[in-house]
């Protein structure tokens, strides 16, 4: 054997013992890309390269060669004579390169590295994935029974590797099978052809009345993703356990009323067929749930039953009570009466429970009314009103008291420099009273109210005069009478008053002028005087302070001035 012979077996047979030591590199790929298989795990191959070359692990253990790629050519040789001729290439790299993965490509490939000092092969181990399809939800019910396994569905995770694992929730919590109440029946099936794997899973349960609105919940888990699907709530179907009876009445029922009884089951379909028992008779009804007691009477009070018509031992009893509430009231109507008369009221009732009573005259709350002698005030309308819970009954009369008129007012009035006077008469009288004046009038105007009529006129009186007011009606009339002095009188007074107070002031100025003039000359007088004295001692040449008698006088003058 020549020398480069010997030393490749050499370096074949030590790098065999380096690859045993150092294990396979270990890569994930997924299903229908390209696989990259790297050579010693992506390092840059040694200075001396000779060429690399790519082999693999066939089905029945013997290695097969894939490619081969020396160092100074631009493109690789393909040794491949199987299906993968066509798959395989090699990058700038060195890298495996392998089209279209699928689970058949799960094995080992060797890269082996010569150069002109050494031989290395670094193994890879290649796992090829595939994430599930959309899971979905097969076989599900149209409804559940109530305590009894009803299948919730079947859900399916296909073609993947490795196999997805599908689980099931409830309203969010995870449910473990039990075999009762809860049963989950798994399975899985590999495709021969892809060697994908198919998971599924039914899940049957047990429900119950608080499963109403439930939400199932399928959870496919995969190494790749993960996919929950929920499911519409179902209706529970359970047969019925207890039945009620509905008095369908917002407030206490009133004689007269119409009284609607309804029958209610907790079944779910719920019933629609019944029996009402009504004062002893059995009403039966289809398709609805309740029965119409038109216009109840006091009599019909007592217990109604009902029941299903497929079972009448589930019934239930109801007692239904009917309030009632009579009232008479003597008078009524409009009620005419004279003053000074007397009036009867009577008031009978009778009623269910307590009742209550009030009465208003025109609609202000009053006593109950007793006429022992009718005045004008006593009329108005009188209405009694009688009421329990529910029930309220009114009865009224109008009363009227007749009567000749009563004058209750005369009065006069004038306004601040007004040339009139306003008279006014008041007077009390049923029906209507007429007025007269004994004087000519203007500006007259009149009210009547609640037996009560005021007349008032205006009257420009030119001398002091008396004046008459006259009511009347059908059964009498009134007479007052009011002195009126003259317009003119009034004014002529009142400027006598102004001219006298005027004169007044006059007097009274002409005394403080009078008073003040006086002094003034008083004063002249005094002043000339001393002027006088003083001249008279320069001229004598005498002393100007004098005896001691003349300074007493001088002083007397001077104060008396």
């Amino acid at each position: 054997m020549d020398p480069p012979a010997t030393l490749l077996l050499l370096l074949m047979s030590a790098g065999t013992l380096l690859q045993a030591a150092r294990g396979a590199e270990k890569v994930v790929a997924l299903y229908g890309e390209t696989i990259v298989v790297p050579c010693d795990s992506g390092a840059s191959p040694p200075d001396d390269l000779m060429f690399i070359k790519w082999k693999y692990e066939k089905d029945d253990g013997i290695p097969g060669d894939l490619l081969i790629k020396h160092a100074h050519k631009d493109k690789a040789v393909v040794q491949a004579t199987d299906g993968y001729a066509q798959r395989v290439g090699i990058d700038d790299k060195y890298n495996l390169l392998i089209n279209q993965a699928s689970l058949k490509d799960q094995k080992t490939f060797t890269c082996m590295v010569v150069s002109g000092s050494n031989l290395m092969e670094y193994p890879v181990s290649v796992v090829v994935h595939k994430k599930p399809s959309s899971a979905e939800i097969m076989d599900k019910p149209a409804v559940l029974q109530k305590d009894k396994p009803t299948t919730v569905g079947t859900c399916v995770a296909t073609d993947a590797n490795p196999a997805a694992t599908i689980s099931w929730k409830k309203n969010g919590e995870l449910l473990v099978a039990d075999g009762r109440v809860v049963v989950i029946t798994p399975s899985m099936k590999v495709d021969p052809a892809t060697g994908l794997s198919t998971t599924s899973s039914t899940l049957q349960y047990a429900a119950t009345k608080d499963d109403v609105g439930a939400v199932f919940t399928c959870v496919s888990t995969h190494e790749m993703t993960s996919q929950n699907i929920d499911l519409e709530p179902f209706p529970i179907h359970y047969p019925p356990e207890k039945v009620s009876l509905q008095i369908m009445s917002k407030g206490p029922i009133v004689e007269g009323d119409n009284v609607t009884l309804k029958c209610h089951a907790d079944g779910n379909p719920p019933p629609h067929s019944f029996f009402f028992y009504i004062k002893g008779q059995k009403m039966p009804v289809k398709n609805v749930d309740t029965y119409t007691v038109t216009d109840i009477s006091r009599e019909a009070a007592g217990e109604y039953k009902c029941s299903l018509a497929d079972n009448e031992k589930m019934e239930a009893f109801q007692k239904v009570a009917v309030s009632y509430l009579d009232l008479s009231l003597t008078p009524t109507g409009k009620v005419v009466k004279k003053v000074g008369d007397t009036l009867s009221v009577k008031m009978d009732k009778s009623s269910s429970e307590e009742a209550t009573v009030s009465w208003t005259k025109d609609g202000k709350a009053v006593k109950e009314p007793e006429f022992s002698k009718l005045t004008f005030a006593d009329a108005g309308v009188f209405s009694c009103e009688v009421s329990i819970p529910g029930v309220a009954r009114r009865r009224s009369f109008e009363l009227v008291v007749e009567g000749k008129p009563v004058i209750t007012s005369l009065t006069k009035h004038r306004a601040d420099d007004a040339k009139y006077k306003v008279l006014t008469c008041e007077a009390d009288g049923v029906p209507e009273p007429n007025f007269q004046w004994s004087v000519n009038s203007t500006n007259e105007e009149s009210t009547y109210s609640n037996g009560k009529a005021t007349h008032k006129i205006t009257v420009i009186p030119k001398v002091n005069l008396t004046v008459t007011c006259r009511v009347s009606n059908k059964l009498g009339d009134d007479v007052m009478s009011i002195n009126v002095s003259s317009v003119v009188n009034e004014e002529k007074e009142g400027k006598g008053s102004q001219e006298e107070t005027e004169d007044q002031a006059k007097l009274i100025v002409g005394v403080v002028a009078g008073l003040l003039i006086a002094a003034a000359v008083i004063g002249l007088i005094y002043w000339l005087y001393m002027k006088n004295s003083r001249q008279g001692s320069w001229k004598t040449g005498e002393k100007e302070t004098g005896t001691s008698e003349e300074s007493k006088k001088l002083e007397e003058n001077h104060h008396t001035a």
